[in-house]
């Protein structure tokens, strides 16, 4: 399983980064950092709130 990122949708509101912060983070400029893919059931269960939770839909899993 892969996180895939939609830049061109990405507004940076963060809730992926709270759903799954050991993945992703917002850098400074609000932009999007996908830090890692996930590694077990629990990063990809954290990936799959971080999917749902994005209003713009700009993550999905592959």
């Amino acid at each position: 399983m892969n996180i895939v990122l939609d830049r061109a949708r990405c507004e940076g509101h963060g809730l992926c980064e709270e759903a799954a912060p050991q993945l992703m983070h917002l850098d400074d400029d609000g932009e999007l950092i996908l830090d890692r893919q996930p590694a077990d059931e629990a990063d990809a269960a954290a990936a799959n709130a971080a999917v749902r939770v994005c209003p713009v839909a700009a993550l999905r899993l592959a």
